[in-house]
């Protein structure tokens, strides 16, 4: 009976042991977790955050030694880098393929360090994402490496930060930054093939019968030039939903077919089906900027046809008539528009362009 107590008490302390309450990180640092989409790929960062305490002027090439340092913590000699943050390994993950600094790197999790150089550091991506720290770092791991010039940060950072700038719809910059120095990273994701291939995907599914999904995926197969499949797509969608944004885009994709005939009657068809004129209006003012003027004249007409003598259709006249240079023929109908205006600003807004056409000038800046 001794003898299993003896056992029983052994256990028990031994599973004490093992409990750990949940305190604040050692050491002064805290963990930290950011992110932020770049197009449609998700970029998160978990890592330990060291406080200065005093060092500033003191991190770079001291508490962070240049390049590699001599480590033999698992009983062999490796040469290790600085792990990039604090305690636990720092991690950056990425939800699909990505270039860091031109190179690519496959989507997934991964360790994040840093050789610290002054005038090139070097980043590494390892594929050994749950180490502590360095000690368990292998070369053998790396998936990617790449070469990076520190910069001075614009103020003393006490504790190290991880953070995005300079983003557009496909990249960013991820920016280690610690005392007075930056470590500026550049991401860029191939976004058109992420968006058509997730496109593609949310066609199979329930999203695929919707006809606004269908029409927004059929824009985008005419702008791919997958046109036999937009074509497909917006013919469902303005069968469901026969309005004038859904036809003028199937005349739109007809039209880039060379099918011109079908263009011009699903364009006819569209403006039959709208309820107010601004639609095509807008639409025509677009095709303007595209400096597609002989189309736009056209659609300003058949607006005009069917919504004869109101402000916009007066407008959409003078517009169409000054593009081709007409400036006599498109002052009538600015002079029929002024007193139609809704409002002052849309009142002095046709004043000038009466000004402007009397002086023999295009309105259409």
């Amino acid at each position: 009976m001794k003898k299993l107590l003896l056992i029983t008490s052994t256990v028990l302390f031994s599973q004490f042991c093992h409990a750990q309450l949940t305190l604040p990180a050692d050491g002064g640092s805290t963990k930290a977790m950011t992110g932020e989409r770049i197009g449609l790929t998700d970029v998160t960062i978990n890592y330990g955050r060291p406080a200065l305490r005093g060092r500033s002027g003191n991190i770079w090439g001291k508490i962070v030694p240049e390049g590699f340092t001599a480590d033999n913590n698992t009983g062999k000699t490796r040469m290790i880098p600085w792990r990039a943050g604090a305690n636990e390994n720092t991690t950056i993950e990425f939800s699909t393929d990505v270039s860091i600094e031109g190179k690519h790197l496959t989507a997934g999790k991964y360790g994040f360090f840093i050789a610290y150089g002054p005038s090139e550091s070097i980043l590494i991506f390892s594929k050994h994402n749950i180490a502590w720290g360095s000690f368990f770092y292998d070369e053998a791991d790396d998936a990617l490496r790449v070469n990076i010039k520190p910069v001075p940060a614009t103020e003393v950072q006490e504790r190290l930060i991880y953070t995005f700038s300079d983003e557009n719809d496909s990249s960013a910059t991820i920016n280690l930054i610690w005392d007075k120095l930056k470590f500026p990273i550049r991401v860029s994701t191939k976004l058109h093939e992420i968006q058509m291939a997730s496109i593609d995907n949310e066609m199979k599914s329930a999203k695929g019968w919707d006809a606004q999904s269908q029409y927004v995926a059929a824009l985008y197969y005419k702008e791919d030039n997958r046109l036999d499949e937009a074509l497909k797509l917006i013919t469902s969608a303005s069968t469901a939903n026969p309005n004038f944004m859904m036809l003028s885009a199937k005349s739109d994709i007809l039209q880039q077919m060379g099918k011109k005939q079908e263009a011009e009657a699903a364009f006819k068809t569209a403006v039959n089906a709208t309820t107010a004129p601004w639609q095509a209006h807008n639409y025509a003012r677009t095709l303007l900027q595209q400096k597609n003027t002989k189309r736009a004249v056209e659609i300003f007409k058949l607006n005009y046809d069917k919504f004869p003598n109101t402000f916009t259709t007066n407008m959409g006249m003078a517009r169409g008539l000054s593009a081709t240079g007409n400036y006599k023929e498109a002052l009538k109908y600015a002079n029929k528009a002024l007193p139609q205006a809704p409002d002052a600003n849309n009142k002095a807004s046709v004043e000038q362009i009466i000004k402007t056409l009397k002086e023999g000038k295009d309105i259409n800046g």
